[in-house]
């Protein structure tokens, strides 16, 4: 069934399912980490299932792990970030990830920086300090901390599934079942019984669409997308997000962290561009 839509059309479908992060988590009036545990319950069932579906073997090794613990935490940070500090805030720090590759690679892999990765580098910093001076007095500094946080350990996803052994989608299996493990002393004190009809529908849509099926489209489409147009079409999630949350639940950015945003946004957009333009050159 997936094999038939179109790959870009997948990369929206998963940019707009991994939009509603932002909105379902604040609904949910539990802790961010039983949060967590919970949907990655959901979501280990539809991920499992779409292997059996699609005939997929699952693979073990340093590489698969490494990616699934980012993956594990980013998805742990974001959510915990999403409760300290506003969603607009937590997705476009969470957005810095390509930066992160670069500096991951130079201290690594030691990759010498060209002269337009520090100039990128150089604008998104200055654009995240935008949101820490802001985050003074909005009281927001420990929720931007761990969105930038966020941001680092989902470059290092990325950068594990580069890997000649790398299996994108085992990690992401392997990277759920983390998440119940280390969200089950939180989730057992959640008191299920009193939770409202609104917080089961929140949480059956976390797990079910904005995790599970949200990587499935997401795999999917980067099988068959360009590089330039999945980053071009993920950034629909960084704008989508807290247009959810403003509509729904009136959570506006303040002017100063709008100005940071904008700069972040447009700046790793733009580098990712020109990225993939100096690439197709050489090529």
């Amino acid at each position: 069934m997936f094999k038939k839509i179109p790959g870009p059309v997948c990369m929206v479908i998963a940019a707009i399912l991994f939009a509603l992060g932002g909105l379902l988590i604040k609904l949910i009036p539990w802790n961010a980490l039983a949060i967590n545990g919970a949907r990655s319950i959901l979501a280990v069932g539809i991920l499992y299932g779409y292997c059996r579906l699609t005939h997929h073997p699952l693979k073990f090794n340093k590489t698969v792990f490494v990616g699934a613990f980012c993956l594990t935490a980013t998805n742990i940070l974001y959510s915990m970030a999403n409760k300290l500090t506003t969603a607009g805030n937590t997705i476009i720090l969470q957005f810095t990830a390509p930066i992160f590759v670069l500096i991951w690679g130079f201290l690594i892999f030691h990759r010498k920086p060209k002269k337009m990765d520090l100039i990128a580098c150089a604008v998104v910093f200055f654009g995240v300090m935008i949101f820490f001076i802001d985050s003074l007095s909005a009281g927001n500094m420990l929720g931007n901390f761990l969105a930038v946080a966020s941001g680092m350990t989902y470059a290092g996803l990325f950068m594990m599934n580069e890997g000649k052994d790398a299996d994108p989608l085992t990690s992401v299996i392997i990277g759920a079942v983390m998440g119940i493990v280390i969200g089950l002393p939180w989730l057992v004190k959640v008191d299920f019984a009193a939770a409202e009809p609104s917080t089961w529908a929140a949480l059956l849509a976390l797990g079910i669409f904005q995790l599970g099926l949200a990587y499935v489209f997401f795999t999917e489409g980067l099988k068959t997308t360009p590089s330039i147009t999945a980053s071009l079409l993920s950034a629909i999630e960084a704008i989508l997000n807290p247009i959810l949350v403003a509509v729904v639940m009136h959570e506006m950015l303040t002017p100063l962290s709008m100005v940071g945003a904008v700069i972040v946004f447009v700046s790793v957009v733009t580098y990712n561009v020109l990225a993939e333009k100096q690439k197709q050159q050489k090529a």
